[in-house]
């Protein structure tokens, strides 16, 4: 049974850079989200006491995002392993909360693998129970260097395709701290740019049907004080016609070996904008979102999400006392509704993938490959 609740947050003792962390209070470890559901309006604590409420927390995307998901993953496995409960149906459930973020069983294996060695080794329950929490927050940590590294090589590639700065970048969903052990992907790159004074525009698609741009990563924005303007998706057609876009950055939550990209659905239509107007188009992910043992895009199990996201528009959880799936309908009752939450980018409209261990461009399964033989060995390949 999902044991969580949630807590009211002090905004200024919890900051958006802190999405998810570990806990241990007397009553015993938990896993503390941001309730990202009720974002921008409040900052909302969600407590996880046990795995079925944290698959709960994935699958209503209080906690969301390729990287973080594989870092929930991760504490999942040693949630279970800490508190007592079968650590191996834990990495089961965990694992398939998530059908497309390959990052989410790269966490769980990881850790579960970890826990299974000090078990095989003979340590006993405590050991083994502290081996697979040193595991998650080594996942934590190099999520989070990962990150800072993945900044630094998207603004030396913009500088190289782009020289001069004043950049107005379009990004689409959320990118940012929200979703990863750090400063985030795509976004972690405009951050930089806003750092060096070289950030002109960050254009934010608003990303229908649950407006993770209009409600997340404009919320990233304004904390951090970069000029953003929110615009409906399909308005970024006029912008690229305008000449008001300079580049195209987005992240990933599955690339597959021969350089397709799985994200957020509306990702793709972008890419096709970005070759037409000639315009850079920027995937900006870590290592441990390739998948090698996926062959292409049409390999990726897409999620189909729920049609009363598209049917309806969301009313937030703290206007229903935290409920889901409740809305005020913009479609007759009954209308069938198409909604994949993903789509997939094919190789051949990408300028580059920028990864922590390095930049493929062009993008190729050659290129891909050869980075990921250089920075790691198996990565995308286990399974449960």
């Amino acid at each position: 049974m999902a044991d969580q609740y949630a807590r009211p947050s002090d905004a200024a003792a919890f900051p958006a850079t802190s999405p998810l962390r570990w806990e241990e209070p007397p009553e015993g470890p938990v896993i503390v989200l941001l309730d990202q559901r009720r974002l921008p309006t409040e900052e909302v604590e969600l407590v996880c006491t046990d795995v079925p409420a944290l698959v709960d927390a994935i699958h209503t995307l209080a906690v969301r995002g390729a990287p973080l998901l594989g870092v929930a993953g991760a504490y999942g496995v040693a949630l279970a392993a800490v508190r007592g409960f079968d650590v191996e149906e834990a990495a089961e459930m965990l694992a398939r909360a998530r059908l497309t973020a390959v990052n989410l069983s790269y966490g769980v294996v990881r850790v579960r693998d970890a826990h299974r060695e000090a078990v095989r080794k003979g340590g006993g329950d405590g050991r083994a129970a502290a081996a697979a929490l040193a595991e998650a927050r080594a996942v934590h940590r190099e999520d989070a260097e990962a990150s800072a590294r993945m900044a630094e090589r998207g603004v030396a590639l913009l500088e190289e395709l782009l020289p001069g700065g004043g950049y107005r970048i379009l990004t689409h969903c959320n990118t940012g701290a929200l979703v990863s052990g750090g400063q985030g992907t795509a976004f972690a790159v405009a951050g930089a740019l806003h750092g060096a004074g070289r950030l002109r525009r960050l254009w934010v698609d608003e990303t229908r049907p649950l407006l993770q741009g209009a409600r997340l990563t404009a919320y990233e924005a304004a904390r951090a004080g970069m000029a953003y303007t929110v615009l409906a998706d399909n308005a970024a057609g006029s912008l690229f016609a305008a000449g008001e876009v300079d580049a195209v950055l987005v992240g990933a939550d599955r690339i597959a070996a021969d350089g397709s990209v799985a994200n957020k659905v509306g990702s793709y239509p972008l890419a096709v904008l970005a070759r037409y107007h000639h315009v850079p188009f920027v995937v900006v992910a870590p290592s441990t979102t390739v998948d090698l043992g996926t062959e292409g895009g049409a390999d990726i199990e897409v999620e189909q999400r729920p049609g009363h996201e598209v049917t309806e528009i969301p009313v937030p959880p703290q206007a229903t006392g935290g409920g889901t799936g409740t809305g005020v309908p913009v479609a007759p009752l009954g209308a069938q509704a198409y909604n994949p939450a993903f789509d997939i980018t094919p190789p051949e409209l990408m300028t580059a993938i920028v990864t922590e261990n390095g930049v493929v461009s062009p993008v190729t399964k050659a290129g891909l490959a050869e980075l990921c033989v250089r920075s790691r060995s198996g990565n995308g390949m286990m399974s449960i």
